[in-house]
């Protein structure tokens, strides 16, 4: 112990005075060094490139909405943002894997209505939808059309609300899927409007729509994106969009409130996650990365023209949105026993 301790007056460290001295700035030099292996922090986030989940397939509206933003991502935050599909589960796979990805904010999630809605849908989750992740920010919403088949004698959703009161069970509406945001919008306005339709389910909203088109389903509560086109030609009849505002797409069409059913709107959201334990200053250089990329007019045109009205805002306005929702589909949800599991 004697050659342990004059081996500190190699350093001019004397060995009784200042023995606690020399083991706290040890001490220090080490805090220093963990330190510096810190994830990086806003001042160097990024250098390199940024995964951006999508939970679907290629092709559809989840991910053109994350390929349209992805370009301005990229100009803004001086890397590559990559969109990856890893489809499966109702988008829960893809969910999955940005739950429990490193918390860097280099792998995010372009998160759709489905965020929402799985939570209630499947019994259990691979994750907790507040508390493995957290909101971006919002990259824009979307109303629903109620829109029939010219050959159905109905041309308001007043004459649609008495023919399915007249004859209950025997009005068929086709949806994307079993918990799509177009079988939940049909189950909802069931709810409020008292009436008895019966749902039908596709693998996709494209054939949904191919069906409407050439009668095979009378109805269906669409996204807008997919058949503007066919209501301005008159392949179909718009009766309601299913938002608190008009439609810019198709500007003529009512309003569920306006038409005495306001409990029945529907809005569907898009906007971006990443893992819960990411840094805020991260999570705001991200925010405002998306928020600049969706004001851009040629990112807002892009958006609407496939359906989806731009929005923006910040990280917390994202979150109250999904804790006020979440609720809202699950009671929905548990009203008309939907389940997937």
């Amino acid at each position: 112990m004697k050659f342990a301790l004059n081996s500190f007056n190699f350093f001019g460290i004397g060995p009784q005075r200042h023995l606690w001295n020399f083991f706290s700035a040890l001490g220090l030099t080490a805090l220093g060094l963990i330190t510096s292996f810190h994830p990086a922090s806003a001042q160097t986030f990024p250098n390199k490139p940024i995964r951006l989940m999508v939970g679907y397939a290629p092709g559809g509206l989840t991910d053109g909405v994350a390929r349209t933003l992805a370009p301005g991502l990229t100009e803004l935050l001086g890397q590559q943002v990559v969109v990856d599909n890893k489809g499966g589960g109702g988008s829960t796979i893809g969910t999955d894997l940005v739950a429990k990805a490193q918390a860097d904010g280099y792998t995010l999630l372009m998160a759709d209505q489905a965020l929402i809605s799985n939570t209630s849908l499947y019994q259990k989750l691979p994750y907790d939808t507040l508390k493995d992740l957290r909101p971006v920010g919002l990259v824009g919403v979307a109303s629903s059309v109620i829109v029939v088949h010219p050959s159905l004698s109905v041309r308001s959703l007043k004459e649609l609300v008495a023919l399915a009161k007249n004859k209950p069970g025997s009005l068929n509406y086709a949806s994307g899927g079993n918990g799509t945001l177009t079988h939940l919008a049909g189950e909802l306005f069931k709810q409020v409007a008292g009436v008895d339709i019966v749902h039908v389910p596709y693998k996709g909203a494209g054939p949904a729509v191919v069906d409407l088109i050439g009668g095979q389903v009378p109805m269906m509560f669409s996204s807008i994106g997919p058949v503007v086109q066919h209501i301005k030609s008159g392949k179909v009849i718009a009766l309601a969009v299913t938002g608190e505002t008009r439609a810019s797409a198709i500007p003529d069409v009512p309003t569920l409130s306006e038409l005495g059913l306001p409990a029945a709107s529907v809005v569907g959201y898009w906007g971006m996650m990443a893992p819960s334990a990411v840094p805020t200053d991260i999570i705001e250089k991200l925010n405002l990365a998306v928020n600049t990329t969706v004001k851009r007019p040629e990112v807002s045109q892009r958006l609407l023209g496939q359906g989806v009205e731009p929005a923006a805002g910040s990280a917390p306005n994202y979150e109250k949105i999904l804790r006020a929702e979440i609720p809202k589909w699950a009671e929905v949800i548990k009203r008309a026993n939907i389940k997937i599991d």
